[in-house]
């Protein structure tokens, strides 16, 4: 899934923890192939390379998640759209780009982008994007559902406790060995060194996007990876977006689209949606946060 995934168990038996590890890192891979881009033969490849030619019978899973997918870009009115995937051509974040693209790029990019375009049909399980050209990718949830998947298969097998951190989107579960809940960090993304604060988490998920560690850099100014699909544009607000959250997936869908949002409207919305709290960090290190939660800073 091009990031590093970190699973944490509380055990009294190393080697079963050990093998029930690779029993995640299993479920995990299942994960990736049912929702990578890049391998040409997997189901997402194959909806999009059908695009704008003919519906694509899916596994019920990836039905699924794409179903909840569409029901974050309704709930953020676009802010979170998974037929981003359609720019992926346009930003690149590997040193290689010198200059931005025209507005003549970006016009012709984003006519590939809008969910309104994923057609389902829900009986013959098919997913069809409407026009030729588009794309559409998980790299924004799949990872999270990935750490979702994995807790959950953990929790099947006895597991009682632990973290299945995916680069940064933990689904965290019971207590450490000693009683006390884990404990999650907020970074200062001007100083990475530094943290904000520490929260206790015993049940639930962890998900922090921010636009400091992945960014490119044209003429002297940073341009963020995280795109607001309604523009083609980086955004420039928000430094980091952090919410605490039922699910990975959940948690991250909401992050996402929070840092496109904007602080004002983000919180808004973070308030309206029970059992969810965020804490927002702008550009020059203000912090700002939900009404349901408190944070004490380190």
């Amino acid at each position: 899934m091009g990031c590093r995934f970190d699973i944490t168990l509380v055990s009294k038996n190393k080697q079963e923890a050990n093998n029930l590890i690779d029993e995640a890192i299993e479920e995990m891979r299942r994960i990736e192939y049912l929702l990578s881009e890049w391998k040409i033969d997997t189901p997402v490849s194959l909806v999009n390379k059908n695009a704008g030619l003919s519906p694509v019978k899916v596994p019920l899973e990836l039905l699924q998640i794409t179903n909840r997918a569409l029901q974050f870009s309704k709930m953020t009115e676009g802010a979170f759209d998974i037929t981003m995937a359609g720019l992926n051509h346009i930003w690149k974040y590997d040193g290689s780009m010198k200059k931005m693209p025209s507005k003549t790029e970006l016009q012709v990019a984003i006519r590939y982008v809008g969910y309104k375009n994923i057609c389902i049909e829900q009986d013959k399980r098919t997913i069809f994007l409407a026009q030729k050209g588009m794309r559409i990718g998980f790299g924004s949830i799949g990872k999270a559902y990935a750490a979702d998947c994995a807790k959950e298969l953990l929790v099947k097998k006895g597991v009682t406790a632990g973290i299945v951190n995916a680069s940064g989107d933990m689904a965290i579960w019971g207590k450490q060995p000693d009683g006390t809940p884990w404990t999650v960090g907020i970074i200062n993304p001007l100083n990475k060194e530094k943290l904000f604060a520490k929260f206790p988490v015993h049940n639930g998920a962890v998900v922090t996007s921010g636009t400091y560690e992945k960014y490119t850099v044209i003429n002297g100014k940073k341009y963020s990876h995280i795109i607001d699909p309604r523009t083609g544009m980086p955004t420039a607000e928000i430094a980091s977006v952090t919410v605490f959250a039922p699910t990975a997936e959940l948690a991250n869908g909401l992050s996402t689209s929070i840092v496109i949002m904007g602080i004002e409207v983000g919180l808004h919305f973070i308030n309206q949606i029970r059992g969810v709290s965020c804490v927002i960090v702008d550009n020059n290190a203000k912090i700002f946060t939900s009404n349901n939660i408190k944070i004490d800073k380190i």
